[in-house]
C-alpha cells in the first residue's frame, strides 16, 4: 500500500521558504508512529528540509540529478522508481509538493493521510485540491487547539473509490 501522508491548511497550504508554516507536536507524533518501520519517499527538497534520514525508515530522495548521493538514503530519479524501491511493501510519500502533484496524477497512491490544519496561511508551495469523486474519506479524528498545538486540526484518511 502507498499512502501520501500530509499536512495541509483549509486552504491547502503546505509550506514557505522550503519550510513548515505551523508547529503541531500532535501530528508530528503521529507522523512518526505511522511512518516508523516503512520506506518514506520524497523529493530532495523535502529530505534537505529535513537535513538527515529519520530513524527507523528508509529514505528514498526522488532526484533529477543523477549524480546526487545522500549517505544511508536510497536515490531515486523517478516517483516510479522509488516506489520499486518498497518492494511492495508499505510506504509513505512525505513530499513536498511536485513530488505529491505527480503521485496523484498518475494514479500511484492507494491511501491519504491528511492531517488538516483549520487556518489559513500564506504560502509559496499548496497541495493539490482532493477530488471527492476519486478519494472517500473512511476516517477523521478532529481536535482542539491546547497548550501544546497553537491551531484546531484534524487526522483525515482517505481511500481510493
Amino acid at each position: 500500500m502507498i499512502t501520501l501522508i500530509a499536512a495541509i491548511s483549509t486552504n491547502n497550504a503546505l509550506g514557505k521558504d522550503n519550510d513548515l508554516i505551523w508547529r503541531l507536536p500532535a501530528d508530528l507524533k503521529r507522523f512518526k508512529k505511522v511512518t516508523s518501520g516503512h520506506h518514506i519517499l520524497m523529493g530532495r527538497n523535502t529530505f534537505e528540509s529535513i537535513g538527515k534520514p529519520l530513524p527507523n525508515r528508509t529514505s528514498v530522495i526522488i532526484t533529477r540529478n543523477n549524480n546526487y548521493k545522500k549517505e544511508g538514503c536510497l536515490i531515486a530519479n523517478s516517483i516510479e522508481e522509488a516506489i520499486a524501491f518498497t518492494e511492495g511493501k508499505d510506504a509513505f510519500i512525505i513530499g513536498g509538493a511536485q513530488v505529491y502533484k505527480q503521485a496523484l496524477e498518475n494514479n500511484l497512491i492507494d491511501q491519504l493521510d491528511i492531517t488538516k490544519v483549520h487556518q489559513e496561511f500564506e504560502a509559496d508551495v499548496f497541495f493539490p485540491e482532493i477530488d471527492l469523486n476519486t478519494w472517500k474519506e473512511i476516517s477523521r479524528e478532529d481536535f482542539q487547539a491546547d497548550e501544546k498545538n497553537a491551531h484546531d486540526y484534524s487526522f483525515i484518511s482517505y481511500q481510493k473509490i
